[in-house]
């Protein structure tokens, strides 16, 4: 007995509905996934690619007490400033600085204190915020705590 054309409707409609729930299921789970991956990506690679992740650092706006505290200790000198916490994490020849302010997190700061000991001229001034160089020695402090 052959099907009536309604029954092979509706038995076709039935096999096209099932693939279409299949496929919106799919469709929403792989941009789920795309959206995560990009809310990583945008959020540790972004800012900096070409910085290995271990030197990325959040950003934490200073306040006003550390702001002054800051202008305290550079009161009165002269020359270049360099903030190696306010790019992107790539830094270049620092010799030509005699003024800077370190305000990073304490994973970087062994390898920054390298690269300045080798770097700034002898008359410079290094001002670091919140986590001091592991083996240079401060001589003088402003403010206490985070500030």
């Amino acid at each position: 007995m052959e099907d009536s054309i309604d029954v092979i409707l509706q038995d076709r409609n039935s096999k096209l509905l099932h693939h279409y729930r299949d496929n919106q299921i799919l469709t929403l789970v792989t941009g789920a996934i795309f959206s995560g991956v990009y809310g990583l990506w945008a959020i540790f690679c972004m800012p900096g690619l070409k910085v290995p992740l271990w030197l990325k650092v959040p950003f934490l706006p200073s306040t006003n007490v550390q702001t002054k505290n800051v202008m305290k200790m550079l009161d009165g000198r002269q020359g270049q400033l360099a903030d190696p916490g306010s790019g992107d994490g790539r830094l270049t020849d620092l010799s030509k600085y005699t003024n800077v302010i370190a305000f990073l997190a304490l994973a970087v700061m062994q390898d920054l204190e390298e690269k300045l000991l080798k770097e700034v001229p002898g008359d410079a001034r290094v001002v670091v915020c919140c986590f001091p160089f592991p083996r240079w020695p401060h001589s003088c402090t402003t403010g206490t705590g985070l500030d």
